[in-house]
């Protein structure tokens, strides 16, 4: 491990590798999420403090990258936040995407389908945000939505029609109809960064407790959230059977450690580091004329 001149600790990039990599849900596994990804593991060469400048590190290398990204405009970033209630998917977006250009980055927030989105298939509100050539754009919950809390509560499933499907076979034809529009995303430019954030149900009850016992946290609350942690198995499961069904070699599932707060947003920033060094982006190319008709106008700016 390198030291920087101002002091910081540096991991070697195969480190990171190995740090992403033991994150993400191989394609065409079998995925216990109790069992194949714990929530509280750290990387061992940090510890919450050393981890903040680490953390700055890592935005100011994505700025950069952002800067070319928007610049050169052939791509577009899909990050897909999916989590149960309290693992910090709004703490996580904003300490990691806070260095970025606000121009070039948009957060959509999914809840209850209004009448609208109703009367449309289920990808249809997703699909009228996606980010345009250029652009990032955060789902802070997704589509996925639709195989998770419609699977422990299927009176919420939508469109109608869909209800009267045998579950089993309802469930295999909506995995299949999300694999097959991540690929077509996919095939059009749109590379899917996709992070399931894990909390373990101690730590859940833990923030639920700090989110009552604290004023300026009571509105985090809702008596709702006990509700749904009553269904904790259930949702386990529907975790578990979504990474195992959605994680394909074009966008696989990345399950981050929820339960130390910094650790979350460390690795989650290397995830999308990594996304954007793949994509490897450049500032456009000035062909012969343009570069003449820029010594032109130099030429007028600097006689006026």
């Amino acid at each position: 491990m390198a030291e920087t001149d101002k002091g910081i600790k540096l991991l070697s990039q195969d480190r990171w590798d190995s740090i992403v990599e033991n994150c993400m849900v191989t394609p065409g596994s079998k995925v216990d999420l109790d069992q194949d990804f714990s929530p509280s593991t750290t990387p061992a060469e940090f510890t919450k403090e050393s981890s903040v400048a680490a953390l700055q590190q890592v935005i100011d290398k994505m700025t950069v990258l952002q800067d070319r990204f928007y610049a050169e405009s052939s791509r577009a970033l899909l990050i897909v936040f999916q989590a149960t209630d309290a693992a910090g998917k709004d703490g996580t977006i904003k300490h990691v995407m806070s260095g970025l250009n606000p121009e070039g980055v948009e957060v959509h927030s999914f809840k209850a389908p209004s009448h609208l989105e109703m009367a449309h298939d289920f990808l249809w509100r997703h699909q009228v945000v996606l980010p345009e050539l250029g652009q990032i754009a955060i789902f802070n919950r997704s589509h996925y939505e639709n195989v998770l809390v419609t699977k422990v509560h299927p009176e919420l499933i939508w469109p109608a029609a869909d209800r009267s499907v045998p579950r089993e076979k309802l469930w295999s034809r909506r995995y299949e109809a999300i694999n097959n529009w991540e690929r077509h995303l996919t095939d059009s430019g749109t590379v899917i960064v996709k992070i399931f954030l894990n909390l373990s149900k101690d730590v859940q009850r833990d923030r639920f407790l700090q989110r009552i016992d604290e004023p300026e946290k009571n509105w985090k609350f809702s008596p709702a959230d006990l509700h749904e942690r009553e269904h904790w198995s259930e949702y386990r499961s529907a975790f578990s059977e979504m990474l195992s069904q959605t994680s394909t070699k074009r966008a696989p599932w990345h399950v981050v450690p929820a339960d130390r707060k910094w650790a979350t947003r460390l690795i989650t920033s290397v995830i999308i580091l990594r996304a954007l060094e793949e994509i490897d982006p450049h500032y456009p190319h000035v062909d012969e004329k343009t570069r003449e008709e820029l010594v032109a106008a130099r030429a007028h700016l600097v006689g006026e």
